[in-house]
Parts: structure tokens; C-alpha cells; sequence
């Protein structure tokens, strides 16, 4: 039942990602990297869209894999499915002799399949163990995180990742507790924060939980750390003419993102030449007017996009082109990509 519930989400923005990417996809063959394949559900319209298309996903949820194994099984050897991290993007694509794609993707936050399987730990609706691994067979734990971090090192967590105003406060009162009693399910610190966090906040800011539970998993999993060094290996790979579109959910990964698009849509010629200088221009285009919001009938249709930002941008050719994507494929024979 989970899984086929599941299965039929929709994913976030589809529409909108597979009219970004489809100029770089085109009718021919072409790589595109799926860096959070989740199950799966945005890789299969656009592998539905291309039929020449080839894909590499990476999730480092190892029962996401399975999942989108399944749904993307009609599709055959078109599709590669990776366990590992986005950060790692480099050495995935290096282990399988790809030079440059054409297109990358990346779906950030929390999944559906994480969300919907209360056992995973990421809901603050269900008393369940705190977890929170995105890779749930290695790595800390949320619990683990509450019950040694000092007060000072989950005041830091909370108030930069989960933009927490009460921090401080919900620092001291989680260290109080834990002297008690180590904490080890979600519903003993749902009820603290519900006592710690002031009523008047509590009535603007939505759960009282949100922000600490956002803080927690971003702090488990290393999301943020992964993102800095997952985009310029992103942009990176894209050969010119290559998109990249990245979904967004808080505000943190949108600075950073924004970021990192902005540097490379920027000339590196010094001010007050005249003339730009030769490999010192714009190394993208962005293809968006700021970060893009979902509309009204898709929040309907998928309430979890109401959060999303989305943003994209095209690889200008600056530099000398490498192989050209009809030329690319899963490896190298007689000093070529086949």
C-alpha cells in the first residue's frame, strides 16, 4: 500500500522541467542526470519525452532506488541507476567514461517515499523513532544529534538551518531533557517544542515543529555541505548547449543555488576593459527571471510544491566543445564515447 501510495505521487513542477530541459534533450541521443531520482516519477516523463535518451539517477535512499528501478523498468538499459550521494556526481560519472551531459536535475529536500513511511522518522504527525538518514543503513541518527550535541552546537543548527527565531531557548530546553532521559522517538520532542516555543509564534509561524525537524534532517543527512559541492560539479559536467534546472524548497538551498548559477551567468573580464576577454565570458545563460514559484492549479494538484523555487540555466558555449552528445554514451571504445 505505502509503495503504490507512493508510486502515484506526482512529482513537482514536471511540466515545467521537461519544457527547460527538452531543447538540450532534444531528438537524439543525450545524457541526463537525474541527481534525486526519487521514485522515479520525473525521469520517467522525460525519458517518455526522449526516446533517445539515456539516464543516470542517483539517490543515496537505497529503497528509493528500488522503487524507481521498478517504475523505470520499461525503459531497459536506458537507464542507470546509482546508490550514492549527489556530491559524488564527478566519480559517477567518471566511473562510467562520460565527459559532459546534457542535462542535470536535481529535486532537493526530502522525498515523497521519506515523507509518506512514517518508520523513516522525517513527519513530526507520528510518534516514531528518530531517524531521519536519508540513507537509513549508515550515519548518525536525529536521536543522536539531540542527545550529544552541546547546547551551543544545536542552537547553531537550529537558527541556520531551520531559520529558527527560538533557537537558543529550544537548545537549553533539549539538553535539559535529555539529562532526564535521551530522546528516541518524535512525539517526546514535538511536545517540548510545543511547550518551548512562544504562542504568538506558534499562531504565525505554522508547527512549532517545522523548523527543528527541517533543521535536524538537513543536519543528519549534510544536505547543505553535499549542495555546495554538488553544483559546480553539476555545472561542470554540462557540455555546451547542456541545462540545468534545480527545485528548491527553503531558502537556504535557493541562496545557494542563485549563488552559484549567478557566478558563472557573470563575466570575469576586470572591470574597465573595454573589450570582454577571451574565455572571460559568461559561462551560463540563465533561463529563469529569479527563482520560479508554482501556480495555484499545480499546489492543488501537488500540495508539496507550494514551497518550491525553481531554477534554471544553459551552458554557453565558452570553452572548446567536447564530444558531441550523438557521440556520448555508457563508455569509451577505440578512444571515443560509444
Amino acid at each position: 500500500m505505502t509503495e503504490q501510495r507512493t508510486a502515484r505521487h506526482a512529482p513537482v513542477l514536471v511540466r515545467r522541467v521537461a519544457e527547460l530541459l527538452a531543447p538540450a534533450l532534444g531528438e537524439r541521443p543525450a545524457v541526463l542526470v537525474d541527481a534525486t531520482l526519487g521514485l522515479g516519477g520525473h525521469a520517467e516523463a522525460l525519458l517518455s519525452a526522449h526516446p533517445l535518451l539515456r539516464l543516470v539517477g542517483i539517490d543515496r535512499d537505497p529503497e528509493a532506488l528500488d522503487m524507481a528501478g521498478r517504475r523505470l523498468a520499461p525503459f531497459g538499459d536506458r537507464v542507470c541507476r546509482v546508490h550514492a550521494v549527489y556530491d559524488e556526481l564527478p566519480a559517477v560519472l567518471a566511473a562510467r567514461d562520460i565527459p559532459a551531459v546534457d542535462g542535470v536535475l536535481f529535486d532537493l529536500g526530502v522525498s515523497s517515499l521519506q515523507l509518506d513511511v512514517a518508520a523513516r522518522g522525517f513527519a513530526y504527525a507520528s510518534d516514531v523513532p528518530l531517524d531521519m538518514r536519508m540513507n537509513p543503513t549508515v550515519g548518525r541518527t536525529a536521536a543522536d544529534v539531540l542527545n550529544n550535541y552541546s547546547a551551543d552546537e544545536l542552537a547553531r543548527i537550529l537558527r541556520e538551518y531551520g531559520e529558527e527565531r527560538f533557537a537558543g531557548r529550544i537548545a537549553r530546553a533539549i539538553v535539559a531533557e535529555r539529562d532526564r532521559e535521551p530522546f528516541a522517538t518524535s512525539a517526546r520532542l514535538v511536545r517540548l517544542l510545543q511547550n518551548t516555543v512562544p504562542a504568538a509564534s506558534k499562531r504565525s509561524g505554522g508547527h512549532p515543529a517545522k523548523r527543528t525537524f527541517q533543521a535536524l534532517r538537513i543536519e543528519v543527512n549534510g544536505e547543505l555541505d553535499a549542495l555546495r559541492a554538488a553544483l559546480p560539479a553539476a555545472l561542470a559536467a554540462l557540455a555546451p548547449g547542456g541545462r540545468i534546472v534545480v527545485e528548491s524548497y527553503h531558502s537556504l538551498e535557493d541562496r545557494m543555488v542563485k549563488r552559484a548559477m549567478a557566478e558563472q551567468a557573470s563575466s570575469r573580464t576586470p572591470l574597465g576593459i573595454p573589450v570582454e576577454l577571451p574565455g572571460h565570458g559568461p559561462r551560463l545563460r540563465l533561463l529563469t527571471r529569479g527563482a520560479e514559484l508554482a501556480d495555484d492549479e499545480e499546489i492543488r494538484e501537488n500540495p508539496r510544491s507550494a514551497s518550491v523555487r525553481l531554477r534554471a540555466a544553459e551552458r554557453l558555449p565558452t570553452e572548446p566543445i567536447p564530444v558531441s552528445g550523438a557521440d556520448r554514451g555508457w563508455g569509451v571504445q577505440r578512444g571515443r564515447v560509444t
